[in-house]
């Protein structure tokens, strides 16, 4: 797959790539939602200091120098209110995305996963795959209001947080000559 743009601007918010100088605002974000997110994603859970951050940004500054991973920030109004990612697979992406609490009910990750599924597509990969835990009702509406097929269960490949079985759910969306996810 070919590299994304480095910011798409849709209604209403902006998916913008991440920089080094939004660690404060990047650790504020979490550390204001630690309960919510923490729930889901093992990195937020007993806290998330500012070396976190600079962390996170210094590996995914690295990642997409290699194409690994192109990773966003979800911005609404200018502040961050998460993250959304694609990582390339073989002949595909995985997109992975979390929210802060207080954006949370807004359609956001929904509408951030359809402009990057689209723009995934359309930069050459064959598929994109959504993977969430079972527990994880809210993760699993965004591939079903998009259109993509449930495809299997796996265990989770890092230890799982709190609220998480270790059992996820692999969505997937396929590739074809007029792919577009669903709209919302």
């Amino acid at each position: 797959m070919e590299t994304p743009a480095e910011t798409y601007r849709e209604d209403g918010f902006t998916l913008a790539r991440w920089q080094l100088a939004d660690e404060p605002e990047l650790t504020a974000t979490v550390n204001g939602s630690l309960e919510h997110i923490g729930a889901w994603m093992i990195w937020a859970t007993g806290g998330y200091t500012a070396e976190d951050s600079a962390e996170f940004l210094r590996t995914t500054r690295r990642a997409w120098a290699s194409g690994e991973t192109h990773d966003f920030a979800i911005r609404v109004d200018g502040a961050i209110a998460g993250a959304v990612g694609i990582m390339a697979r073989e002949g595909g992406v995985e997109i992975g995305y979390w929210l802060a609490r207080e954006f949370v009910g807004r359609g956001l990750v929904t509408r951030a996963v359809r402009v990057l599924t689209a723009e995934a597509f359309r930069l050459g990969a064959g598929y994109v795959e959504i993977k969430h835990d079972e527990r994880n009702v809210r993760s699993g509406a965004v591939p079903a209001r998009l259109g993509f097929t449930k495809v299997r269960t796996e265990p989770a490949d890092k230890p799982p947080a709190p609220s998480c079985t270790g059992t996820n759910h692999v969505w997937r969306l396929a590739r074809t000559p007029c792919s577009a996810p669903a709209a919302p």
